[in-house]
């Protein structure tokens, strides 16, 4: 299934801090699902979720070459200089991190919105390369996973992925 996660809730199935999690965003789908991939406490858009631990983290992987796609407002001087370089990749921190491909949109004083495109998908990566270059994260919306889109999904609201789409999406690299 896909759902849009609103900000506020952790991706997990149970928090012992007592968070609000996405297990109670999925409790109407009638079947225990896991998510694909984690979206921070304060990230929200697209979170596959699904019944099948395998496919889960085969879908993760970077090596299955899909792009993560994110919608992110800035605040801070956006260079654009140092944004075109996140697409050498670098290091933060003794942590690589692969090629990023970052556009600005649109910019209004010290805010912007970015689209920030990727594979790797590290924990906290776009906000972590987002500091790195002097810009600080007030806003992140996952647009798409792969082949999967937002698109008019609306904040909370989940919706299935039929099979037929399925096996069409994940072709013959994924056997279910």
């Amino acid at each position: 299934v896909m759902r849009h996660k609103p900000r506020g809730f952790v991706t997990t199935m149970s928090d012992e801090m007592d968070r609000k999690c996405v297990a109670e965003l999925v409790q109407d789908v009638g079947t225990r699902v896991y998510p694909v991939g984690r979206l921070d406490l304060n990230s929200e858009g697209l979170l596959l979720l699904t019944n099948n631990g395998e496919l889960s983290r085969k879908l993760e992987l970077p090596q299955n070459g899909w792009s993560r796609r994110y919608k992110v407002k800035v605040h801070g001087f956006v260079d654009l200089k140092k944004l075109a370089k996140l697409a050498d990749g670098v290091t933060v921190d003794g942590v690589s991190y692969g090629s990023v491909k970052a556009e600005l949109e649109s910019e209004q004083g010290t805010n912007a919105w970015l689209t920030v495109t990727l594979s790797e998908g590290k924990n906290r990566e776009i906000r972590k390369l987002m500091k790195f270059i002097g810009l600080d994260v007030a806003r992140l919306i996952r647009l798409s996973y792969g082949p999967f889109q937002l698109g008019s999904l609306k904040k909370g609201e989940v919706r299935e992925v039929p099979g037929k789409v399925l096996k069409e999406q994940l072709g013959s690299k994924f056997r279910l």
